[in-house]
């Protein structure tokens, strides 16, 4: 007899991702995928795999899921604790899912603690802060992916947040399955939804922790989740979050061939001192010029993360709008401005 179906539907999950992660190793190191079953001594070590895991029943059914399936791919398997101190006795609970990992037969495991600013409101500083120690521990173990714990109704919620924002159609193309510097960000379960992971947990006899915060009316993503989204659902039926997460998937591929036509664009629309040509800008279609003038202020040192879509619009006021304005004042201290035809976006 099988495997319960919320285990089998989210060992599938992760071996999938595994499998990537493989391939991609194996064709960077110019060995034929179909040639390396596992590891031989003429081989370098086994790559590892770590699971970025709160204790969580999302995370929690991953780090099952991950212990289970990377032993017969020849993968080691780790997993990482982020401890964010924002609760008393977080780092007692940090300990105890370092345990829980070990016990799952994960190696290595540790638990790093944070300090979180305020920059950008607590969810956003949680978030950098997280974000800043998974990379950190990643490169000190050598690892060549951190899973994350995301799933379908988490996608779901990540959309209707960026439709909130207005920020175009990346912000509604929620989170990727892939991410982070050389793709080490891996998130298996964006086509799970969370009851199957809790039901995975459940029948595995695995112990979860719910964190208080994803249900404290202070956090917009909490409100969301327990009022937002039911609200929907009562309104417009069942199958919302799975619309949501396939609307997140279409837009993720229009903006992605946007992107690559943006890029394409840009050499021919910048003069032979590379400043962007303001006429030829006008000429392209708004989501491609948008896109370039957005890469242009990042490349002039504008935060990625402080660059809205109110910024841009501005700036492309300067083209489609010119009546003498004066300069636009961007994130990062950065300047957008008009002179003599052409677009001159620089540090102010």
């Amino acid at each position: 007899m099988g495997p319960h179906p919320a285990v089998a539907a989210i060992r599938l999950a992760v071996r999938r991702v595994l499998h990537d992660i493989l391939t991609e190793l194996k064709t960077t190191a110019g060995v034929p995928a179909a040639t390396a079953a596992g590891p031989t001594p003429e081989r370098p070590p086994s790559p590892l795999v770590l699971v970025a895991c709160s204790g969580g029943a999302d995370s929690m059914a991953l780090a099952s899921a991950l212990a289970f399936e990377a032993p017969r791919l020849g993968i080691r398997a780790g997993g990482v604790t982020v401890d964010h101190g924002l609760q008393n006795g977080s780092d007692l609970r940090a300990e105890e899912v370092v345990l829980r990992l070990r016990e799952l037969g994960l190696d290595p495991v540790e638990a790093t603690a944070v300090s979180v600013g305020r920059a950008g409101g607590p969810e956003a500083a949680a978030r950098h802060a997280r974000y800043a120690a998974l990379d950190a521990a990643a490169a000190r173990h050598g690892a060549a992916a951190v899973l994350l714990g995301h799933t379908r109704d988490d996608q779901a919620e990540t959309v209707l947040l960026g439709l909130a924002r207005g920020s175009g159609i990346r912000s509604l193309s929620g989170m990727a399955a892939v991410s982070g510097a050389d793709g080490r960000y891996r998130r298996p379960f964006l086509q799970v939804d969370r009851q199957t992971a809790r039901k995975a947990c459940m029948v595995q006899s695995l112990p979860v922790w719910d964190d208080p915060h994803n249900a404290d009316p202070a956090y917009t993503r909490s409100r969301l989740r327990h009022e937002g989204l039911p609200a929907l659902e009562k309104a417009l039926g069942k199958g919302v979050v799975e619309a949501l997460a396939r609307t997140a998937q279409l837009s993720r591929d229009d903006a992605d061939a946007l992107d690559t036509w943006a890029r394409q664009a840009e050499e021919g629309v910048r003069d032979a001192t590379g400043v962007l040509e303001c006429a030829k800008l006008y000429a392209l279609p708004p989501a491609v010029r948008r896109r370039i003038l957005r890469r242009a202020a990042i490349a002039a040192g504008a935060p990625a993360g402080a660059l809205f879509a109110r910024h841009i619009e501005e700036v492309d006021r300067l083209i489609t709008g010119w009546r003498g304005q004066g300069a636009i004042n961007l994130p990062g201290k950065v300047v957008a401005q008009r002179q003599g035809g052409r677009l001159v976006i620089r540090q102010g």
